[in-house]
């Protein structure tokens, strides 16, 4: 997949894409529609931003995006794409009006030959441009426009904010239904406290710094090793949180891989979210903290057996 991080000055080749646009933070179904709709017409491209506008607009704001940069390009890759355009979301492009965005950018920068949004999908300053104003300005600059339509489960309309509900209840497995996968937590292994080796469950450790975070507590979660000479796929129990026990207020995602040997750190991990098993837990002492992970993960095992 060749990544683009500008819409100016493009070469050639980079031009007459089939695009699906948005923000496609956490890949869910509905942006599955949405990019399929455009798959056969050209070259598949995605038109993206970074940062995500809402964090442009609110930088203050607590974190909300279910996946970095870095994870959206590796499941979008995974799906097919051929070209990822993240624009790169400043006071520039802000400022656009929904015209001159149309314009400017998809037919004069980008010039892409077939764009697919959602039916919801608003754009250009202030979000005052609608899906039927990008249709009409495609038939003004020369390229299509296909809005899909909203997809649902169960009747409910799916969303990330649905999403990150789901997770921040504690229900992965609902949040998974919405996106089409489990919800994963992607980056590299960082050093830790090494507390965990010396409770016998080493774990790899992984900040969590600017996504939206799960239900605090211990999960039944699946790995995958994406680098190094361990790479491969491995069941694992997690502790996403702030570590009571010793007085930690950092969150971040410990993750005690199962029947595991070897030396992780600066590789990179994707730790899917199965179950939820406890909240986080201060316990009286060491032994008692022991007994509850060998607890944790016998019964970690059991699930992650039946899926």
């Amino acid at each position: 997949m060749q990544v683009y991080h500008h819409w100016q000055g493009l070469a050639a080749d980079a031009r007459g894409a089939s695009v699906a646009m948005g923000n496609f933070d956490g890949v869910h179904l509905g942006h599955l529609s949405v990019i399929d709709r455009a798959r056969g017409r050209g070259p598949l491209g995605i038109i993206t931003f970074e940062p995500h506008p809402r964090q442009y607009f609110a930088p203050d704001a607590p974190p909300f995006r279910l996946m970095n940069a870095e994870s959206r390009a590796n499941r979008l890759a995974k799906l097919g794409v051929e070209r990822l355009y993240e624009l790169p979301f400043d006071a520039e492009l802000a400022g656009l009006s929904p015209e001159a965005f149309a314009r400017d950018v998809l037919a004069g920068g980008l010039g892409v030959a077939h764009v697919v949004v959602g039916a919801d999908f608003c754009f250009g300053k202030g979000r005052t441009g609608t899906a039927e104003d990008l249709r009409r300005f495609g038939q003004r600059f020369g390229f299509d426009v296909t809005i899909a339509d909203l997809v649902t489960v169960e009747g409910a309309e799916i969303s990330s904010t649905a999403i990150r509900q789901a997770l921040t209840d504690g229900r992965p497995r609902d949040a998974a239904r919405m996106l089409g996968h489990w919800h994963r937590i992607e980056g590299a292994v960082i050093h830790g406290e090494k507390r965990g080796r010396e409770l016998g469950y080493p774990t790899a450790n992984m900040s969590v710094a600017g996504l939206h975070l799960p239900r605090l507590g211990v999960y039944a979660v699946k790995v995958d090793v994406l680098s190094g000479p361990q790479a491969g796929s491995y069941d694992g129990a997690a502790s996403l949180g702030v570590r009571p026990m010793f007085g930690q207020n950092t969150p971040n995602l410990e993750t005690f891989l199962f029947d595991f040997s070897g030396d992780l750190y600066g590789h990179h991990l994707s730790v899917a979210f199965i179950d939820y098993l406890r909240p986080e837990m201060k316990f009286d002492g060491l032994p008692a903290l022991i007994a509850q992970m060998d607890a944790d993960c016998a019964r970690a095992r059991t699930i992650l057996a039946a899926v």
